[in-house]
C-alpha cells in the first residue's frame, strides 16, 4: 500500500495494515523469532492461500522481509522490519485486553 492510498485517519490506517485476522497472528508469531512458511502455517492452522496472501501483503506494506536462500532445498525464511517490531505494544495491548476481557466476561455470566 502506497502513502497516497492510506487512511486519513490513524485507527483506519492500523486496520488497514494489519486489521485482517491472519496477519495480525502472522506479526504476533514473528515478534518471536524468524520463521518459514510451513511453520506459520502449523502454528497458526489457516490455508497455505491465506497465508501466502497474508505474508505478500504484510511484505508489500513494508512490516516484513521474505529472505530466500540460494540452497538446496530451497528456504524461505519470514521476518520483522523494524516498523513491523513496532507493533509488539499494539499486539501486547490487544493480549492485555483480550485476557482482561475473558475474565470478565466469565465474571458477569457467573452473575447471571
Amino acid at each position: 500500500m502506497q502513502y497516497k492510498d492510506l487512511a486519513a485517519n490513524p485507527v483506519s490506517v492500523v486496520l488497514q495494515l494489519v486489521g485482517a485476522k491472519w496477519k495480525i497472528l502472522i506479526i504476533k508469531e514473528l515478534l518471536k523469532k524468524e520463521m518459514r512458511f510451513s511453520e506459520l502455517r502449523k502454528n497458526l492452522g489457516c490455508t497455505a492461500k491465506v497465508l501466502t496472501n497474508c505474508l505478500k501483503e504484510l511484505e508489500e506494506d513494508g512490516l516484513i522481509v521474505r529472505e530466500e536462500y540460494e540452497i538446496l532445498p530451497p528456504k524461505v525464511e519470514y521476518y520483522l522490519t523494524d516498523i513491523g517490531y513496532t507493533l509488539r505494544p499494539v499486539i501486547e495491548s490487544m493480549h492485555k485486553w483480550g485476557k482482561e476481557y475473558k475474565k470478565l466476561r466469565k465474571l458477569m455470566e457467573r452473575m447471571k
